[in-house]
């Protein structure tokens, strides 16, 4: 890491441990801090010896909120107080090191990516194909989406201008529930998107994990936009025709 990082105009992390699909047992939830702290500490550190990068692109996440239910939130709205708020707080505090040595440092809080090939869609296809797919729980729990051609297009931006820094969200403007998704997904698909996953059955497969799933942010790019990116795909059923089209 030591010689890439010698070697480096700017650093893009976006290393972490997958977070839905597993128990958080205190073996996970310690793979999912060193995969994304501690990581992020390792980068810091070869920063600090290295001719100074000029900037670092953190990964961040929507977790940051914590569940905001139907409060809208925006990058300066205070975090969360559940583990995934504690997590990425400290996520991003290791990245923000290296403003100590004279680099900038955005934050991109990601959320849910959808794109051609895995990811969310990936997971949601079969079941949606068959006809098999509906809300996740009571699906008012808000889903913010972001196209995989903006989340790029955020990170070059991030890269190329020296005006932008801190935390960026990288969520389509057009938000929607995990229902309205749910829907417009069997729309683009036609299928039906009517058969619910119980609340109770996730928390029995997955446990506390299944908060990941279960919660939700209504996150709004609000100084995404405003420091000037326009999203290619603000809404989401352009976004579901262009990815499945």
């Amino acid at each position: 890491m030591q010689a890439a990082i010698d070697d480096a105009d700017a650093i893009v992390n976006l290393a972490g441990e997958p977070v839905i699909g597993r128990r958080w047992s205190a073996a996970q939830k310690q793979a999912l801090r060193a995969s994304r702290i501690g990581v992020t500490d390792l980068i810091v550190d070869a920063i600090a010896a290295a001719p100074r990068p000029r900037v670092l692109v953190s990964t961040s996440a929507v977790g940051y909120y914590g569940d905001t239910g139907a409060r809208e939130v925006d990058e300066d709205s205070a975090p969360g107080n559940d583990f995934l708020a504690a997590l990425t707080i400290d996520w991003e505090a290791a990245a923000l090191r290296a403003e100590r040595h004279q680099t900038r440092v955005c934050l991109v809080r990601i959320g849910l990516v959808l794109g051609r090939d895995g990811g969310v869609l990936g997971k949601l296809l079969p079941p949606f194909r068959l006809g098999l797919g509906g809300p996740i729980g009571d699906g008012k729990q808000y889903f913010p989406w972001v196209h995989i051609d903006d989340l790029i297009g955020m990170q070059v931006a991030a890269l190329e201008r020296e005006d932008l820094h801190g935390p960026l969200l990288a969520v389509a403007p057009g938000i929607v529930t995990n229902r309205e998704f749910g829907a417009a997904l069997g729309r683009a698909l036609h299928r039906p998107a009517v058969l619910r996953v119980p609340a109770f059955a996730l928390r029995l497969a997955l446990g506390e994990s299944a908060s990941a799933l279960l919660n939700g942010q209504r996150a709004v790019p609000r100084r995404t936009q405003a420091l000037g990116y326009e999203f290619q795909f603000p809404e989401l059923e352009p976004a579901l025709a262009d990815l499945l089209g």
